[in-house]
């Protein structure tokens, strides 16, 4: 069944790319949806509802405290004032002028066991491992994957801080080897979400709340696969949504890890497409999937329509302007986003009316 999409609104936005296939989205349940764009040593935040109205400017615009790092994954308060940078030896908080707020100290991401350091603040060292942070959506805390200095033991952890000084209220330490992570907070206001890859050794995903006294992380090790990657969240559904690493099979789980439903359709083609890494809630109703990178049969590369609480396929989207070769970024409001490079158009669509 082919399920025909309607072209919301579009609009020119360079370095777009990242809202589709990257970390460059952030939403706070009703919170307006934001790109958190780097261009050259700058992170440009933009409200997605102000860019479809004609806003060409960016809400606000941030230094890189190292602009010779380019990973790690950032955050933005919720006001809008205060961008918390993940670094390679350090998470930072910097304010609308470019002050630094605070900093808070921590090992160093790079492979190489013992190698040394300058001393110089801005010196990158080889090696793309890197950790990740995200300001609650109440704006009192930042949670920061971060890894220990190497006299310690140079384990991994999670650190809650308080988003005021960076001071260190919590810690938890991890059982993992990370080439990178990325923070999801649920939207009960309560729970953080933490997706790390480790590479060909697995994904770690973890659950955990703070409640001000204590830090209470949920056990998911005998209700979850260690290849599964966290995808998304949405109001309407207690858990959280998960693609198979190799891309095999969707889950709907709770939140501690049950599964709740399973997508893992009876494709009639000898080759089965296998989903992309990027999918996610367009309202509570409809989950959104792709399979561009099945490429046994490109005819088998479209955008799929599942309902949320079953994962089964409803169709494949079919776009009036023709074929659409971009990941999605679904809105959770009944729209997504795709991403033409060529142009450097940033769309939303939503499902036609029938």
């Amino acid at each position: 069944m082919s399920i025909t999409a309607q072209l919301r609104d579009s609009v020119r936005l360079p370095g777009g790319h990242a809202l589709v296939n990257g970390f460059a989205f952030e939403s706070r349940g009703d919170a307006p949806r934001r790109a958190l764009l780097q261009n050259g040593h700058e992170l440009e935040v933009y409200d997605l509802h102000e860019v479809f109205a004609g806003e060409r400017a960016p809400a606000a615009v941030f230094a890189l405290p190292w602009p010779g790092w380019d990973r790690g994954v950032h955050s933005v308060s919720p006001d809008g004032l205060v961008a918390v940078f993940s670094g390679q030896r350090a998470v930072r908080a910097v304010g609308s002028g470019g002050e630094t707020l605070w900093e808070y100290r921590h090992g160093c991401w790079g492979p190489q066991l013992g190698h040394p350091h300058t001393g110089d603040d801005q010196e990158v060292c080889r090696g793309f491992e890197h950790g990740s942070c995200r300001v609650s959506d109440d704006g009192r805390f930042v949670w920061a994957h971060v890894v220990e200095p190497q006299e310690r033991g140079g384990r991994e952890c999670w650190v809650v801080l308080d988003a005021r000084d960076g001071r260190e209220l919590a810690r938890l330490p991890l059982d993992s080897a990370a080439a990178g992570s990325f923070h999801l907070s649920h939207p009960d206001g309560v729970h953080m979400g933490l997706c790390i890859g480790m590479g060909q050794d697995g994904i770690l995903l973890h659950w955990a709340r703070w409640d001000g006294a204590e830090l209470t992380a949920l056990d998911l090790d005998e209700t979850i696969d260690r290849n599964r990657i966290l995808t998304d969240v949405h109001t309407g559904h207690a858990g959280f949504l998960t693609v198979e690493q190799d891309g095999a099979d969707l889950q709907l789980h709770a939140l501690d890890g049950v599964v709740l439903a399973h997508g893992e359709p009876e494709w009639a083609d000898e080759y089965p497409p296998y989903w992309d890494d990027g999918c996610g809630f367009v309202d509570a109703d409809t989950v959104i999937a792709s399979t561009l990178e099945s490429d046994e049969d490109p005819e088998q590369a479209h955008h799929w329509l599942l309902d949320a609480d079953t994962l089964g396929i409803r169709g494949s989207v079919a776009y009036p302007t023709g074929r659409v070769d971009s990941y999605v970024r679904p809105l959770g409001d009944g729209t997504w986003l795709t991403y033409d490079g060529s142009s450097e158009t940033l769309s939303r669509w939503s499902e036609a009316a029938r």
